[in-house]
């Protein structure tokens, strides 16, 4: 189980979030950019590592979600927090588009400064991980390629 602190900065990392302090030490993450009246993304994370993020419109979680459409995220991993999340800031954003997609082409960077491309290709719906001109893996999701680079060693270069 993740930490408050670790959910915390799961929360912080996702820019389109605004953060809410409230009673008794919990914290509320929202998406004000929402496309419907729900803005409420992250509720009530708590100290004690409980919380909810809203699912009501990810079918995926339909049988966990309360009636008022969020899952409690307690024993929640990193990265199925960050893919809840996203997911939940997707299905607001109305817009039919994957405005929590990360981008297209990123470059990442170990301790060496040895910089490897990771890029996505519609046509194959693939993300590929260059070291120059040369393959170095494939995979066939964004979180897929994130975890191999991170096992590396290798960072997100911010642009």
């Amino acid at each position: 189980m993740l930490s408050f602190e670790e959910k915390l900065a799961i929360a912080d990392s996702f820019a389109e979030l605004q953060r809410k302090d409230v009673s008794m030490g919990r914290v509320n993450y929202h998406y004000d950019q929402s496309a419907f009246d729900k803005k409420t993304v992250v509720y009530h994370l708590h100290p004690n590592g409980n919380g909810f993020v809203y699912a009501g419109e990810l079918p995926e979680y339909a049988g966990d979600a309360d009636d008022k459409g969020f899952v409690n995220i307690r024993d929640f991993g990193a990265e199925e927090l960050r893919s809840i999340i996203a997911g939940s800031i997707r299905s607001l954003s109305g817009s039919g588009a994957d405005a929590a997609a990360p981008p297209t082409s990123q470059i990442w960077q170990n301790a060496k400064r040895q910089k490897l491309e990771l890029k996505f290709e519609e046509e194959d719906g693939m993300w590929y991980v260059f070291s120059g001109l040369n393959l170095d893996a494939a995979f066939e999701s964004y979180e897929e390629a994130r975890e191999y680079l991170e096992e590396e060693g290798f960072s997100r270069q911010e642009a």
